[in-house]
């Protein structure tokens, strides 16, 4: 049987893992980057226990966990730094099958980049589809500055503005503008303990990570109109969260102002009619864009690699095997959508009444003990592979902690 080849419109998190998979279910993997290299921007991601799951089928979760921290004990905070509710996180790993872990993107990218060949990625090569091909008939062409390419399987991961969403879908309004506005930043540390915590207040919030290296993720997020942006980003942090709780302040004073990234955040509010056409296929921000608030949106994109190649064997039907991949992945991930939108328009409430009663009910509900507030990632966190996992130490699918 021949070689089949597949072409990656795209490489990050969603994109690179989807490479790695198929390239270790035997596909021949081409990745197309745009960007002159694949130097992530300076960002921590969280992973969660689905997401390692995940990894752990193309047997690289153990050593994303050898890198990440075991993100500990914290919680939700006032700005003012009162608690308003208490993580724990051996409860939330024996209720999810594992911890919750935080590492710098750039480790991420690099781990994923070693599970390819040297010649399978290449940088600096915009790419565009040209025809999304048919399976049992015409292939698919990808576009390139260099010439067209003709592949077996394309799959656009193409982020939040993707030109293969579009072709495959023309008629679809595309992504729509959250409301919301982000600052993320890596701070060297502040040289003492602290733990994990996400802070709300009145229409903003912060979220401060110590990392395995001694260092912090930190990000914050806020009610803004799009495309708004001051001279000095650091500044505006010190504007909006300044006189909040320790070690707020004393994160943004440890980084320069052009370290501080901001991004404003737009979701594919409306779900595409299906993940694919023709030899084509969406992963990761191209398929189903979400808001952040679940802290889910690599891990589903990781979700997506895996499921895919589960469903793409060399050898099977393609036609059949990208419709169960978009039966599987579309109603998930479209009810991971609006339930993130659920939860940010509570951290969008910026009323002092409507903040009272939000800080009061979220204490009230802590004060019933970790099981009741870890409910809500229930069906999201305990998320099985198709595929059996590879992780040391791995019991019935479930992957032991760090």
């Amino acid at each position: 049987m021949a070689t089949l080849r597949a072409v990656v419109i795209g490489s990050g998190i969603g994109g690179l893992t989807t490479a790695a998979a198929l390239h270790r279910s035997g596909w021949q993997v081409t990745v197309l980057e745009r960007a002159p290299s694949l130097e992530p921007v300076g960002s921590g991601i969280s992973l969660a226990p689905n997401a390692q799951r995940a990894l752990d089928v193309i047997e690289l979760g153990d050593e994303v966990r050898a890198l990440a921290a075991w993100q500990g004990d914290g919680g939700m905070r006032t700005p003012k730094g009162r608690w308003l509710a208490r993580t724990d996180s051996t409860a939330a790993a024996e209720r999810f099958g594992g911890p919750l872990v935080l590492l710098h993107r750039s480790a991420l990218i690099g781990l994923l980049r070693t599970r390819l060949p040297e010649d399978a990625v290449r940088t600096g090569t915009p790419a565009r589809l040209v025809d999304p091909g048919r399976p049992g008939g015409s292939p698919a062409i990808v576009g390139t500055d260099s010439g067209e390419i003709e592949a077996d399987l394309v799959i656009g991961a193409d982020g939040i503005g993707s030109a293969v969403r579009a072709e495959l879908f023309p008629r679809h309004p595309g992504p729509a503008y959250s409301g919301f506005t982000t600052w993320r930043v890596l701070a060297p540390g502040t040289g003492r303990a602290f733990s994990s915590h996400e802070t709300w207040g009145r229409g903003e919030l912060w979220g401060s990570h110590p990392l395995k290296d001694g260092g912090i993720y930190a990000y914050a997020a806020a009610v803004a109109p799009a495309g708004e942006r001051v001279a000095d980003e650091k500044a505006e942090l010190v504007r909006r969260y300044g006189d909040w709780h320790d070690p707020i302040p004393s994160i943004i004073d440890s980084v320069e102002p052009d370290q501080v990234l901001r991004h404003d955040v737009y979701q594919l509010t409306d779900p595409l009619p299906s993940f694919h056409r023709g030899r084509t296929v969406l992963v990761g921000d191209s398929a189903h864009a979400m808001l952040p608030s679940l802290g889910q949106g690599g891990n589903q994109a990781i979700e997506d690699a895996v499921v895919l190649v589960h469903h793409v064997t060399p050898g099977g039907d393609l036609g059949a095997g990208l419709a169960a991949y978009s039966a599987d992945r579309h109603p998930r991930t479209t009810a991971m959508v609006r339930k993130a939108v659920r939860i940010s328009r509570m951290t969008g409430l910026s009323g002092a009444p409507a903040v009272a009663l939000r800080d009061g009910l979220m204490s009230a509900v802590a004060r019933f003990g970790p099981g009741l507030v870890l409910r809500t990632f229930d069906g999201i966190c305990d998320w099985q592979p198709p595929q059996r996992t590879y992780a040391a130490g791995a019991r019935g699918g479930r992957t032991a902690g760090p």
